[in-house]
């Protein structure tokens, strides 16, 4: 219970000095007799009506401490939250080609980046997310949704092979931002992540950045590979061999996209660095939640109301009845 105007319970300090009046009045009020000898009265017990003399004066202070209650207006309330969580569309690019084989992350980058990728999607519950994979082409392998227990399907079923080999980064985006360009959400993100240079497709990297800019969608690239050299499966006319490749990384014009959008380029050089790199990603990216507090407000004077008028009554009855006093 609450009241709506607390500030008149203050107004309860002066029953204080009503009682310490009362108690200085009634003692200045005791009639004396005298009498030469007590003896006839030894033994003799006062009334009922002694110890209740004092009942309508207490009445009258509960009555009173009531109806201030009353004018501070007491109210319960009947509180609760109902939250929408707006969640942010992410779709998430990823590089098939062949490179994404090297060794240089356990068990392969490929491998590597879907597990990552699935503990990001698996911690995002809010969030519509979607996934284009690219490397000669690119196409979706999962359009925008919230089921993400088909997306995570989806994501495990990605091997190399499906699609010509080659990067074709600049198409992997377009594509992205062809899924997130009629989004009605607030935020829109693209996180690309790939192991090379862009040499298929025809659409530049930049050009890509530059319509993911006018629709308001963040790109968040990130490079994968360590620096150097990495072992990576060859084929060879005497079957597939493991040979150190180089490992070239356009870090110059993933750091561009993601400047020229709003976002921001990572380098993981191995399992754990990815894993950071989509935690900060994470971070970054909390989807916004708005919270609406809806209050029932209900009267409670009437009870206290009532129960004064009748203390009230109560006390001019027995004033002018049983505990009647003559001056």
């Amino acid at each position: 219970m609450i009241f709506l105007h607390p500030e008149y319970l203050w107004l309860l300090l002066l029953l204080i000095p009503l009682i310490v009046w009362y108690i200085v009045r009634l003692s200045k009020m005791q009639a004396s007799f005298k009498l030469a000898s007590v003896n006839a009265f030894k033994g003799v017990k006062p009334g009922l009506k002694v110890y209740m003399r004092h009942l309508p004066f207490v009445l009258r202070v509960i009555s009173i401490g009531l109806i201030i209650l009353v004018i501070a207006r007491p109210q319960s309330v009947n509180s609760w939250e109902e939250s929408e969580s707006q969640g942010i569309d992410i779709v998430l690019a990823l590089d098939v080609s062949g490179s994404m084989l090297s060794q240089d992350l356990q068990p392969d980058r490929l491998q590597a980046a879907k597990k990552v990728a699935s503990e990001f999607v698996t911690d995002r519950r809010n969030d519509n997310i979607g996934l284009v994979v690219f490397a000669g082409e690119s196409f979706t392998q999962c359009p925008l949704t919230t089921d993400h227990t088909v997306l995570l399907n989806l994501l495990n079923e990605i091997e190399f092979g499906l699609i010509d080999d080659g990067t074709a980064i600049g198409l992997g985006l377009a594509t992205s931002v062809n899924r997130l360009k009629d989004s009605e959400s607030q935020s829109r993100v693209v996180i690309l992540l790939t192991d090379g240079t862009n040499n298929r497709g025809q659409i530049a990297p930049l050009t890509a950045a530059e319509m993911a800019r006018s629709y308001g969608i963040r790109v968040y690239t990130v490079g994968v590979g360590t620096k150097g050299m990495a072992p990576t499966p060859v084929q060879t006319p005497f079957g597939v061999r493991m040979q150190n490749m180089a490992v070239d990384i356009d870090e110059k014009t993933l750091t561009e996209i993601a400047a020229m959008t709003g976002g921001q380029y990572f380098r993981a050089q191995d399992t754990e660095g990815l894993r950071q790199v989509y935690e900060e990603i994470d971070e970054m990216e909390k989807y916004l939640i708005s919270v609406q507090n809806v209050t029932q407000r209900q009267e409670k004077f009437l009870m206290f109301a009532l129960a004064a008028m009748a203390l009230i009554l109560l006390e001019l009855i027995l004033r002018r009845t049983w505990l009647r006093s003559i001056p």
